[in-house]
């Protein structure tokens, strides 16, 4: 329990910062179009209402969540989507309540999540602390999409960290649902640590590999988010197949796509 106690803090804190952004906008705002191909603010928010429902099922109904993932097997591509669309739909200010709610009871559900359960998703099972990671990752990629809307810069901040770690820890299924062999040889990465953190770098992987990834931390989950082309990033590669990475890198699940 108390493993999943800091990854849910940030979690928390992650989703407040959004909330932050979109309280007090006017109604009309909510149906701004953002940097996601046919989602407006609404969307964005309905998808991380939706992902955070299907989120507390996992923890407090598995069978439920069974049920949940035999409607998706029906729909893979466009499951996830209807859901986001649906639940746009609704008033803002409802759109919001409900979202405030639901994130609330999983952040608190997931702090009683026994120390050695996984959870059931649509890959495969994680932990409590896992599964806050997840949600953390989420928030922030589409909170970034609600804050380019808005034409708002919002610091990095340490929360980053696990944004990362995830970034680095998918790299073979990066290459796998490319159809391409992942590399044998383990990847050095090192990056640019925001100011608040206590550490000035990250660093994952053995300092002396061949294949090497450096830069700023911000920029790496930009790209492994696939929120910005890599042409405008700060995030260089040595060695080809860093350099292949980096073209392809997801730290998300599903198919590749073409970002955002």
């Amino acid at each position: 329990m108390a493993g999943a106690e800091p990854m849910v803090a940030d979690l928390r804190a992650e989703s407040d910062e959004l909330d932050a952004l979109v309280a007090d906008l006017p109604a009309a705002r909510w149906a701004e179009p953002t940097p996601s191909q046919g989602w407006t603010i609404a969307h964005q928010i309905a998808h991380l209402l939706w992902t955070d429902r299907v989120a507390l099922t996992a923890v407090t109904d598995e069978a439920g969540f069974a049920a949940v993932l035999d409607l998706a097997s029906k729909d893979p591509s466009g499951f996830v989507d209807a859901g986001a669309e649906d639940l746009a739909t609704a008033p803002p200010a409802e759109l919001l309540a409900d979202w405030r709610r639901t994130r609330g009871r999983l952040h608190d559900e997931l702090l009683t999540v026994a120390q050695g359960r996984k959870l059931p998703w649509f890959g495969p099972p994680m932990s409590a602390p896992s599964m806050a990671t997840a949600r953390l990752m989420e928030t922030w990629a589409h909170g970034l999409d609600v804050a380019d809307a808005l034409g708002v810069d919002r610091p990095a901040t340490s929360r980053l960290k696990s944004i990362a770690h995830i970034g680095v820890r998918t790299r073979d299924f990066a290459f796998v649902v490319n159809g391409l062999a992942p590399p044998a040889d383990p990847f050095f990465v090192q990056l640019r640590a925001p100011s608040d953190s206590r550490a000035s770098t990250w660093s994952w992987g053995p300092d002396d590999a061949a294949q090497r990834v450096i830069g700023s931390a911000q920029d790496f989950c930009m790209l492994v988010t696939q929120r910005r082309p890599r042409s405008v990033l700060d995030v260089t590669a040595t060695g080809e197949d860093a350099e292949r990475w980096l073209g392809i890198a997801q730290a998300f699940a599903g198919p590749p796509g073409p970002g955002r």
